[in-house]
């Protein structure tokens, strides 16, 4: 079911809304930053993500390909969502951090369905064999 969710970092310096079926699933993957940073997030179309905040407040990180925009507060340095366009994915998208939603009920976010990706071997259609560490 869509609902719009409210999300933030720490210290409140981002903050946004999101339009969000939790239903259609949650992703968790191996590569070096998801694994690092221990990565859970749900993917919408930019068209249902609105940044409430002044966009200042976050700072930007990319590596490898450079298709993706791994954002962060400049304050506290969490990780509510971050940027992309991938065409095998659908194309542009906003990846947010499903831990810093703040209305999202522990039981909607213990049935939402949670997917693994091997991004370690750029194997992103297979899970990974051990996904007990992410």
């Amino acid at each position: 079911m869509l609902k719009t969710y409210t999300g933030s970092c720490h210290c409140g310096a981002v903050r946004y809304e999101a339009d969000i079926d939790l239903a259609t699933g949650t992703g968790r993957c191996n590569c070096s930053i998801c694994k690092k940073t221990r990565n859970w997030a749900t993917i919408v179309k930019p068209d249902a993500f609105r940044l409430l905040t002044d966009e200042d407040a976050l700072a930007d990180y990319q590596f490898g390909s450079k298709s993706a925009h791994h954002l962060f507060c400049k304050h506290c340095g969490v990780r509510p969502f971050g940027r992309g366009d991938i065409p095998e994915i659908g194309g542009a998208y906003v990846a947010i951090q499903v831990a810093t939603l703040d209305n999202a009920e522990p039981d909607e976010l213990i049935e939402a369905p949670l997917k693994y990706f091997n991004g370690r071997d750029n194997d992103w259609w297979s899970e990974p064999d051990e996904t007990r560490h992410l």
